[in-house]
């Protein structure tokens, strides 16, 4: 079998791209299918319990599907270690429950071009959190090029047409929020997957987190009323994006170094505001100026940081 030497598998560059590029696929399309979430349930986006309570089932429905996957491919029921559910707690805390929220919300009040862009910061957020957080790399001149390239597609990305500057915290700020969330998060991952089974930490976590999210949802009066096959195969589909791509992202992180995973990332932009475009119909704002020269940067300083930041770092090193 292809994953009975899973470190010699998920370490091969051919086998990081194709699964790190499926991975954004996904998030990509995760992007205008919540929204399209929002409209198959009736969700009023003004009720921030019930967008939390959305969120919530979601990631509860994901975190079953891992678990089951996990039992069946195991042939067992897949629990974490005792001594490891402090470390599924925290993962939990900011892979879903805190991520989540700030996406959910951030993402009803910014459109999905711009919040697929935004998000992007995320990888800098994760290289800047194994620099000086984690300290599993180093950080120099070259990545913090690669940063301003980044914030300066965040800078693009908010002027509009009429070179205005709109930028609203439970909006955008949720959105960047939420990388910084995911961030911590992806270096959490690759610290405790040395400790516990990938596939049981990120099931668990997920199930953990989407049921906090359900209980603080219904807790703040969040209700869904509406659900018909349309709402329960898109609500599906989410569930299955989150399952199958952070599991494989925790598999990535696990037998990978961080920079090596992230640099794929800067695809994630690119297919979020391409299926916005596609079934939100944004074109419009995807064909301006602003978020073309937008991705391109965003882009370009995830390319500088992974393709040339760990480079000098090892020329400095054989001095």
């Amino acid at each position: 079998m292809i994953f009975k030497d899973k470190e010699k598998t998920f370490s091969k560059t051919w086998v990081v791209c194709i699964c790190a590029i499926f991975c954004c696929v996904l998030w990509g399309s995760a992007f205008p299918c919540v929204k399209k979430g929002y409209e198959f349930f009736h969700i009023d986006t003004a009720s921030v319990p019930t967008l939390i309570l959305f969120a919530g089932t979601r990631f509860s429905l994901a975190g079953v599907l891992v678990i089951i996957f996990g039992s069946v491919t195991k042939k067992k029921f897949l629990l974490p270690k005792a001594k490891n559910w402090w470390r599924v707690g925290l993962v939990s805390l900011f892979q879903t429950a805190l991520q989540y929220t700030f996406f959910y919300i951030g993402l009803a009040n910014c459109t999905g071009v711009k919040s697929s862009v935004l998000n992007g910061l995320g990888v800098f957020f994760t290289i800047l959190a194994a620099c000086f957080i984690f300290r599993t790399e180093k950080f120099n001149l070259i990545k913090l090029l690669g940063c301003v390239l980044g914030f300066g597609g965040v800078v693009l990305i908010n002027l509009g047409g009429d070179f205005s500057f709109k930028f609203t915290l439970i909006g955008e700020g949720f959105v960047i929020f939420s990388g910084l969330s995911s961030a911590v998060a992806a270096g959490l991952v690759k610290i405790f997957a040395k400790h516990e089974d990938t596939t049981a930490l990120c099931g668990w976590q997920f199930l953990c987190g989407g049921i906090l999210l359900v209980i603080i949802g219904l807790s703040a009066g969040g209700r869904i009323n509406y659900i018909d096959v349309g709402a329960a195969f898109m609500l599906l589909y989410l569930g299955f994006l989150s399952a199958c791509a952070f599991t494989l992202q925790g598999f990535l992180l696990r037998y990978n170094p961080v920079s090596k995973v992230a640099v794929f990332k800067s695809t994630n932009p690119l297919f979020g505001a391409v299926f916005s475009a596609i079934i939100l119909g944004e074109t419009s704002q995807l064909l301006s100026w602003f978020t073309l020269a937008a991705l391109v940067l965003v882009c370009l300083g995830i390319f500088v940081i992974n393709k040339f930041g760990e480079k000098a770092f090892k020329i400095k090193k054989t001095e």
